[in-house]
C-alpha cells in the first residue's frame, strides 16, 4: 500500500459533485474517452485501456461505495474518491489496497506569462476545442508538453509533463501559461489533478488544494 501525502488536508473543502462530474467529462473530452454516466451515486467512465479497463468515481464517501466493491471482481477496475485514502479504503472489502494517491485542484486570479529559456521552442495548437503546448528542446525532441480544454464551466488542465532532462528550467511553468492563454470564458473554473510530483509546481502558481483524490483497486 502506497502512502498517501496530506497535501494540506487541513485546508481541504467539500467537493462538489457538478464541478467533479465537469472536471471528469473535460478530462474525458481531452483523452478521447466516452463521457462519463450517472452509476451509484458517482460517475463511470469506460477507460478501455489494459491496465484499466473502467473507473468509478465519487465525490466523497459514500455507503454506495461499498456495494459496488463487492460487485468488482478486476484488478482493472478502479474506484476514485476526492477524500483521504484511508476513509476510503474504509468503505472496501477485505483484498483491496490504496494505489498512489493524486489531489484535486483548483485556480483563481491570473496567470502570469512566462518566457522560454534560450534553445527553447513553444508550440501551441487548438483543434476540436482542445489546446496541445509542446515545448521543443534545439535537437527538436519534446522538452515538455500538456493539453487544455475547455467544457461544462471548467477549464482543465491535464497531462503536463516536463521531460527529466529538462526540468528545473521553468517548462512546466512556461506549458501552464501557454495552455492559460487559450481559456475562453474568464468564468470558467481551473482545475486539474496534481500528482505528488507536480503539486509543489502547481501550489507556486497559485493553485490550491481542494482534497485528496484517492484511488483503489484489488491487489493483483
Amino acid at each position: 500500500m502506497m502512502g498517501q501525502h496530506d497535501g494540506g488536508k487541513k485546508n481541504v473543502r467539500a467537493i462538489d459533485p457538478e464541478l467533479l462530474c465537469s472536471w471528469l467529462s473535460a478530462r474525458s473530452i481531452v483523452r478521447g474517452l466516452p463521457l462519463p454516466v450517472p452509476d451509484h451515486g458517482g460517475w463511470r467512465v469506460e477507460t478501455g485501456s489494459p491496465d484499466e479497463l473502467r473507473r468509478h468515481v465519487f465525490a466523497g464517501p459514500d455507503p454506495a461505495i461499498s456495494t459496488l466493491a463487492s460487485t468488482i471482481i478486476s484488478p482493472h477496475i478502479l474506484i476514485k474518491m476526492c477524500g483521504p485514502g484511508e476513509q476510503l479504503l474504509q468503505l472496501l472489502p477485505p483484498g483491496w489496497q490504496l494505489l498512489q494517491g493524486r489531489f484535486f485542484m483548483t485556480h483563481q486570479g491570473g496567470l502570469a506569462v512566462q518566457s522560454l529559456p534560450a534553445g527553447y521552442r513553444l508550440d501551441v495548437v487548438t483543434a476540436n476545442g482542445i489546446t496541445e503546448a509542446r515545448i521543443l528542446a534545439q535537437d527538436g525532441g519534446i522538452a515538455a508538453s500538456g493539453h487544455a480544454v475547455e467544457y461544462g464551466g471548467v477549464f482543465v488542465f491535464d497531462r503536463i509533463v516536463t521531460e527529466p532532462a529538462h526540468q528545473r528550467r521553468g517548462l512546466g511553468r512556461a506549458i501552464m501559461a501557454a495552455l492559460g492563454a487559450r481559456q475562453g470564458s474568464g468564468s470558467a473554473r481551473r482545475v486539474l489533478v496534481a500528482t505528488e510530483d507536480g503539486l509543489k509546481l502547481y501550489a507556486s502558481l497559485g493553485w490550491e488544494v481542494q482534497s485528496p483524490y484517492s484511488t483503489a483497486a484489488i491487489a493483483a
